[in-house]
């Protein structure tokens, strides 16, 4: 089990020549004072023309967000879709899971953090100027949204921008218990911070820097108490021949620490990934046992477990959260509708749609 949090502490800065003098630049340059530093152009030239690249994660890229730092998530072709949206403020993680899709997905190896967070709030502040709809953001799609938030402190910049804003709601979603930023604030439940969930058993095989299960809890429940709303996501939820005993014990120990009031939603999804990233997990965890499973591709093309273990699983999931705690909004993460119908019955959508439940489980909180 890894018992101490994991906290990123790089050796080396890689800095855009064009981000240099940004006031964020500088405030993370100010907090790793022995970290040596080079200036680059941009990092894609850089990647082009060097190959002796860092592995380990000792190296950290201040770069500029040349697209949009806002998107919709981007919902998986003919399954059910959740109207989310993200924050891209950076990029790539070293928390080592064995099924993280960026193994696959991302060119750049480096963690990297983009700080021309003008740009950001001015695109923020149109978005919100033009909208009425109530928005549901998390930071969470191409890095954990609080892996480095010790050394950026960008918590403390997005929080007080979300606090003002009526009709919006920011998730932090993270496996570590970078937390103590945000314990300066009194979001009164309209910040929220999300973990993701897993039993101690694939945490220990398949999560190697990411914070124990309880300590994830621990956090969790010290949020809870400053005014934050809370979100779990068991996602991906593994199989192994105990997964049921797993994980249904899990969710017992969450509402152990966790009272379901202060939860707005728990999302389920099982273990999926494009078949390229195979041979990807094979090479970067030899020791994993995630690609021994009878995986085929699913609607969208990605590796799945067999439809019917699938439902299986997230049937005995999704019952015991609602035997514990039905209060609670369950919400399978990019699924299908007949999945959804052969769980949940046929008419889950027929008075309101998967969006307007998770908006409504946060307005009424």
């Amino acid at each position: 089990m890894n018992s101490k949090p994991f906290l990123f502490t790089p050796d080396k800065l890689l800095i855009e020549e064009r981000v240099l003098n940004l006031p964020f630049t500088k405030e993370i340059v100010k907090k790793v004072p022995l970290a040596s530093s080079k200036i680059i152009t941009t990092i894609n030239d850089y990647l082009s023309h060097n190959t002796d690249f860092d592995y380990k994660g000792s190296t950290l890229v201040l770069a500029k967000q040349e697209g949009q730092f806002f998107k919709n998530c981007p919902c998986t072709q003919n399954h059910v879709c959740c109207n989310y949206y993200f924050l891209n403020i950076g990029t790539n993680c070293n928390i080592g899971c064995s099924y993280c899709i960026l193994q696959g997905y991302l060119n750049n190896p480096f963690l990297t953090v983009y700080t021309n967070l003008d740009d950001m709030f001015l695109e923020l502040d149109e978005l919100f100027h033009n909208s009425s709809s109530f928005i549901r953001v998390g930071t969470g799609e191409l890095t954990d949204s609080l892996l480095l938030d010790d050394l950026t402190n960008l918590s403390s910049k997005l929080i007080p921008y979300f606090l003002k804003q009526p009709n919006a709601i920011l998730e932090l979603k993270t496996k570590t218990v970078n937390i103590d930023n945000l314990l300066n604030f009194n979001p009164a439940k309209k910040i929220m911070v999300s973990w993701s969930l897993n039993p101690q058993t694939i945490i220990d095989k398949e999560e190697p820097y990411a914070a124990s299960l309880i300590k994830r809890l621990e956090a969790a429940a010290r949020c809870a108490r400053q005014g934050y709303l809370l979100g779990f996501h068991f996602d991906p939820i593994l199989y192994y021949p105990e997964w049921e005993t797993g994980y249904l014990n899990t969710i017992d120990l969450l509402f152990e620490w966790i009272n379901p009031d202060q939860i707005a939603w728990i999302s389920l999804g099982t273990l999926r990934y494009p078949k390229m990233m195979d041979a990807i997990i094979r090479k970067n965890h030899p020791l994993s046992e995630i690609v021994l499973s009878e995986l085929l591709p699913g609607l969208d093309g990605k590796m799945r477990y067999f439809k019917p273990l699938r439902e299986s699983m997230l049937k005995a999931i999704r019952n015991h959260i609602i035997k514990v705690a039905p209060e609670v909004e369950v919400y399978f993460c990019m699924e299908s509708m007949e999945v959804w119908e052969n769980i949940c019955g046929s008419q889950v959508f027929f008075n309101n749609s998967l969006p307007k439940k998770l908006d409504n489980s946060v307005r009424k909180r």
